[in-house]
């Protein structure tokens, strides 16, 4: 809706002087592209799920040419390597102490005699727990090669009721890039908008330039969408050079509708700008205001939006806290569109809540920026 005295022109002014003033700090523009860069390639290389090389130590009590057929098992799945053959449990025990080595696998003695008559055997499997996910997909290996060396030795005498055949669907080879680097956009946007924009309002009052503004004709919606408006086109050519790193570099695909892609972002970022502009006027110092822009957005968006940690999982409370995180939605919406071409009607409900969040953020921003300036 347009104010009664609401005028382009001392908009397209304001929009232009904020380019201006952009274009004059080196260090916008330093946060506007070298940022993402910086945080895609340090996020996307650093964050991964994926283990693919897993240190085993062996402790073969029987050395039979069985126990050597089932350790080789291990090596050939390209998912372990033998660091050590030992004596002793002590010497097993100092190589996990000392971080050389992940699992240890100790083979008893008569393991080929049990298996050539047809006798149960087994086998122990020692795990550093100290970090637990890799802990847990070390001994999920560690089971399917047993269980795998276990079938080969049967043979015909197994009879199988049930024929489990596995299959993944948007992501086939479980690759943690595809479902990380979705999520890390939304929250490289997150924190960028917000910071961006967090210092817009508070450097008008420290170099003394607001005065001089509220003197002007210029009406409080205009002077809030010139600001607004640059770091806007600014956040649309993030995240363009956010997708186009994540499908050239990082290899994922992007299935879905690129147009519904870029429609979502603008709804995001609307909520996300007026956030930060919401931020940059509460804070008149732009130390402060950088500071609480990161608290408000960096942090939820991190440890709250399912970027890394589903939601499901976490505690009730925390589960409804997420729900006024802006990163929460963005994030469900882009993994959909990267990895499952969702349409909008699949989405539908982070939409809605996506919409909700701009225009609420967006109308109580123009509130407290009218009252500002009043």
């Amino acid at each position: 809706m347009k104010h009664p005295d609401f005028s382009w022109i001392r908009l397209w002014a304001m929009v232009k002087k904020e380019f201006i003033h952009i274009v004059r700090d080196p260090r916008s523009l330093a946060m506007a592209f070298l940022m993402p860069l910086i945080l895609l390639i340090l996020f996307g290389y650093a964050i991964t799920m994926d283990i693919k090389t897993l240190n085993l130590v062996v402790y073969d009590q029987d050395k039979s040419a069985a126990s050597r057929h089932y350790v080789e098992g291990f090596p050939a799945s390209s998912y372990f390597s033998v660091v050590a053959s030992v004596e002793s449990y002590t010497d097993a025990r100092a190589l996990l102490d000392q971080g050389r080595a992940h699992l240890a696998l100790v083979i008893p003695l008569h393991f080929a005699r049990d298996l050539e008559q047809g006798r149960t055997t087994q086998v122990q499997v020692i795990a550093d727990g100290s970090d637990a996910n890799t802990a847990t997909i070390a001994m999920g290996y560690a089971e399917a090669i047993t269980n795998r060396f276990s079938a080969t030795q049967l043979g015909s005498k197994i009879e199988v009721a049930v024929d489990n055949r596995l299959r993944v669907w948007y992501n086939p080879e479980l690759k943690s890039r595809w479902f990380i680097i979705p999520g890390l956009i939304a929250v490289i946007m997150t924190v960028i908008t917000a910071l961006l924009t967090s210092l817009t309002v508070s450097r008008e009052w420290e170099s003394g330039t607001m005065e001089q503004l509220i003197a002007t004709p210029v009406q409080p919606i205009e002077l809030f969408v010139g600001k607004m408006a640059p770091y806007f086109v600014i956040g649309v050519l993030d995240v363009l050079f956010s997708v186009a790193m994540g499908v050239w570099v990082f290899d994922v695909p992007l299935r879905g509708s690129f147009l519904f892609l870029l429609g979502v972002t603008a709804m995001f970022l609307v909520g996300g700008l007026s956030l930060g502009i919401l931020v940059s006027t509460i804070a008149k110092s732009q130390l402060v205001a950088s500071q609480l822009a990161m608290v408000v957005t960096f942090l939820p968006a991190f440890l709250l939006s399912g970027f890394l940690y589903s939601i499901d999982n976490m505690p009730r409370f925390l589960q409804v806290v997420t729900h006024v995180v802006q990163a929460r939605y963005f994030v469900e919406v882009l993994k959909n569109i990267f990895l499952k071409a969702s349409p909008p009607s699949f989405v539908a409900g982070d939409l809605i809540f996506l919409g909700l969040f701009a225009l609420v953020v967006f109308a109580i921003t123009l509130g407290k920026f009218r009252k500002k300036l009043s």
